[in-house]
C-alpha cells in the first residue's frame, strides 16, 4: 500500500523538477540527432537507445508532443520549432488513421498542445495556424468516433480497439477526450445517409461502457470482482451485442489487473470529471442528467484510484500486473518500495506516471467539491508517487540513455521488453508513452507550484 506523505506540496518538488527538465531536454535532442524516422515511430529503448516495435502507430505523437511540453516548461524556442515542424511533417497520417483507438494520444499530444499554447498566449497568434490545428482535432475526433460497436446494455456502445469490433480496451478512456474536443470545436461525425452523430454523446456512451465493463466494483460480478480492479479488454458478441468475458492483451489474464490499464482508467475518468464542469446541463442532456453522468464517472475514478493505492508498493510504483504469477516469491512486496531489479517480476513506472496524474486530478476535483477526506488522500498519494518518479532509480540521469523514465514495460506476456544480460527480468528501459506522461506529470506539477494556469486537455479551446 502506498505510504502517503500528508505534508508534501507541489512546491517541495521544485528542485527535482528543475533537474528533470534539464535532463529531459538533453534526451529529446539526443533522439532527434540519432534516431532515423524512416524506421517508423520510436517505441521503447533497448540498451538505452530508442528502437521501433511494430504493432500499431500510437507513439509518434508522444515523441513530438514531448518537445512541445519541454517548450512549455522551459521557454526554449528550439523545442517549439522542433515540435511544430515535426508535427507538420509527420503527423498528418495519424489524423485519418482508421485502424487505431489512439487518436487522443497522438493528436492531442501534438496538434492539441500546439493549439493550447496559442490559446494560452505562449506562442504568437496566427489565425490560419489556429484553424489548421482546430481542423486536425475535428477530423481526429470524428475518425476515432467512427470505430463504433453498439451493444445491448442500455443502448450503449464503445469505440473498439485495433483487435476488432468485439474488443473494448480500457486504454481508450483516456483517448476518448479527442471526441470531446472535436465536439466543442463544433464538429460532428457525418455518417451514411448524412446522419449527424453527436461526438459528445458518443464519447459519454463509450465512457459509460468502460465504467460498466472494464471496471469492477465488488458487487458480485464474478469471483474476482474487487473494488477498483480493471480488465484490459472486454469481449462482446457482435452478433447480438452481448458482453461475453474479460480478457487481457498486455496483462497476465483477464482476471488480474494490468496496472497500466488501471492507470489509464484512473487518469481518463478523473480528467473527464474535470471536463464535465465546463459543460452546460443542456449539452449533457444528449446522454442524460448531470447527476447520472457524474455518478458513474466518479464511481469509476474513485474505485480505480482506491485499488491503485491498496495494491501498489509503498513508494507508489506498481508491478506490471497485480496478479503476475511470481509476485508471491517477493514476499510482502506491498509493504516496502518496489524493486525494479528483482529476479521475478518487472515493475512498470509508466503506470505510476499515468496513475499519479489521475490521483492528483481526482484529489483536486474532490477537494474543490468539498470532499476533503478523499480529496486529500488522492492528492497526497499522487504527490508521493510523483516524488518517487522524480528520483533515481526511475529518473534517468545517464546522458547516454535516451529515455527519461526508467523501468517501463510494454508487453511482458509477449516478451518484447529488453532483459539486460546480467538480469532475469526486463528493467532499465524507457518508452515514448512513459516519457511523455512523465513530462506531462512534471508540467502539471510545475504549473501548480508556480500558481500558473491549471493544465488540462481542454485548455486548447478558445475562451
Amino acid at each position: 500500500m502506498i505510504h502517503i506523505d500528508l505534508s508534501l506540496n507541489p512546491s517541495d518538488l521544485s528542485d527535482q523538477l528543475k533537474t528533470f527538465w534539464a535532463l529531459s531536454g538533453e534526451k529529446i535532442m539526443n533522439i532527434e540527432k540519432e534516431y532515423d524516422p524512416a524506421k517508423g515511430s520510436p517505441v521503447f529503448t533497448v540498451n538505452g537507445k530508442y528502437t521501433t516495435r511494430g504493432w500499431t502507430e500510437w507513439t509518434q505523437g508522444f515523441q513530438y508532443g514531448s518537445a512541445v511540453l519541454q517548450y512549455d516548461a522551459t521557454g526554449e524556442n528550439a523545442f517549439l520549432a522542433y515540435g511544430r515542424n515535426q508535427t507538420l511533417k509527420y503527423m498528418a497520417p495519424h489524423l485519418s488513421h482508421t485502424g487505431v483507438h489512439d487518436h487522443g494520444f497522438n493528436n492531442l499530444s501534438t496538434y492539441g498542445n500546439l493549439l493550447r499554447l496559442m490559446v494560452e498566449g505562449k506562442t504568437e497568434y496566427n489565425e490560419w495556424e489556429r484553424h489548421f490545428y482546430e481542423l486536425a482535432l475535428k477530423v481526429s475526433g470524428a475518425v476515432q468516433a467512427s470505430r463504433w460497436t453498439p451493444i445491448r446494455e442500455g443502448g450503449q456502445g464503445f469505440i473498439y480497439s485495433f483487435n476488432g469490433p468485439h474488443s473494448l480496451f480500457v486504454d481508450t478512456i483516456r483517448s476518448v477526450r479527442i471526441l470531446m474536443i472535436s465536439h466543442k470545436l463544433g464538429h460532428v461525425l457525418q455518417a451514411d445517409n448524412d446522419i449527424r452523430i453527436n461526438l459528445l454523446e458518443r464519447g459519454l456512451r463509450h465512457a459509460k461502457s468502460t465504467a460498466d465493463f472494464s471496471v469492477y466494483y465488488g458487487e458480485g460480478r464474478d469471483k474476482y470482482d474487487i473494488w477498483g480492479r480493471t480488465a484490459h479488454e472486454s469481449i462482446f458478441n457482435t452478433n447480438d451485442g452481448n458482453y461475453r468475458c474479460p480478457n487481457s492483451q498486455q496483462g497476465y489474464t483477464g482476471r488480474s489487473t494490468w496496472t497500466r490499464g488501471l492507470a489509464w482508467a484512473m487518469c481518463g475518468f478523473a480528467e473527464e470529471l474535470e471536463f464535465l464542469d465546463t459543460l452546460t446541463d443542456d449539452e449533457l442532456s444528449v446522454f442524460g442528467t448531470r447527476d447520472e453522468i457524474m455518478s458513474f464517472m466518479l464511481k469509476a475514478a474513485s474505485a480505480t484510484c482506491d485499488f491503485y493505492i491498496e495494491h501498489t508498493p509503498t513508494d507508489g510504483i506498481p508491478y506490471w500486473d497485480t496478479g503476475a504469477p511470481q509476485l508471491h516469491k517477493l514476499g510482502n512486496y506491498l509493504d516496502r518500495p518496489a524493486e525494479p531489479f528483482n529476479a521475478y517480476e518487472p515493475v512498470d513506472s509508466t503506470a505510476a506516471a499515468i496513475g499519479a496524474q489521475g490521483l492528483l486530478r481526482l484529489g483536486r476535483y474532490l477537494n474543490q467539491k468539498g470532499d476533503s477526506t478523499d480529496g486529500t488522500k488522492y492528492w497526497q498519494a499522487g504527490l508521493s508517487t510523483a516524488k518517487s518518479l522524480l528520483s533515481e532509480p526511475y529518473l534517468s540521469t545517464d546522458p547516454r540513455h535516451q529515455g527519461i523514465l526508467l523501468h517501463s514495460i510494454y508487453h511482458e506476456p509477449n516478451g518484447w521488453d529488453h532483459v539486460p544480460q546480467d538480469k532475469q527480468i526486463a528493467c532499465g528501459e524507457s518508452s515514448q508513452w512513459g516519457d511523455y506522461h512523465m513530462r506531462e506529470l512534471a508540467l502539471y506539477l510545475q504549473k501548480l507550484a508556480a500558481n500558473a494556469n491549471y493544465y488540462t486537455f481542454y485548455n486548447c479551446l478558445s475562451k
